[in-house]
């Protein structure tokens, strides 16, 4: 295990997995709640997040840009590309709409130019799937090759096999056992 890893399961253990009863996004109901937005914009899981991250990306070759659905995915994006360039390496960071602008320009994917690129769909945790097909079908739409989605922590409750289904792979860096709890 990574250094940077064991310290972002550690972060998220200590400060980002609360217990209760919560409806999550996708209307299912959970115990605990994993809320990685604490700290995906924290100065001290930021870093870790971009290496952690990276890793899983790297995985699939050359690639030109990450991102996913905003606002999540976001800041995601953002270490991911800040922690390649640290390295002497060119990626950009895109966000995905949950729907076009109907103003201005009226792009759905904002950013540089992902057309004909090899992009990565990024997720903070995932229950379905949704978030990160519904951002891939706008980025192909403009054009992007997708080739895989990556999250943080996957709850298990099947969003790795609707992806892998659609015909993408999936990726992620920490599961429900690393952080002690179970599948619901």
């Amino acid at each position: 295990m990574t250094t940077a890893r064991a310290e972002l399961i550690q972060l998220i253990s200590d400060e980002a997995v609360f217990h209760g009863d919560f409806t999550l996004t996708s209307g299912k109901k959970a115990t605990y709640y994993i809320d990685l937005r604490k700290l995906s914009l924290d100065h001290r899981a930021a870093p870790l997040i971009g290496e952690v991250l990276l890793e899983l990306v790297d995985e699939f070759g050359e690639i030109a840009a990450v991102g996913g659905l905003t606002m999540g995915a976001d800041p995601l994006a953002n270490a991911v590309m800040h922690t390649a360039v640290a390295k002497g390496r060119a990626m950009d960071a895109f966000v995905v709409r949950k729907e076009p602008k109907d103003h201005g320009r009226g792009r759905q994917v904002e950013g540089p130019d992902v057309a004909g690129k090899r992009v990565v769909v990024l997720e903070d945790t995932s229950t379905t799937g949704g978030s990160p097909l519904k951002a891939i079908e706008a980025l192909e739409k403009v054009g992007a090759e997708v080739v895989a989605v990556c999250t943080i922590v996957d709850r298990a409750t099947g969003a790795g096999e609707r992806i892998e289904e659609a015909g993408y792979p999936y990726r992620y860096a920490i599961s429900l056992d690393d952080l002690g709890l179970q599948a619901q």
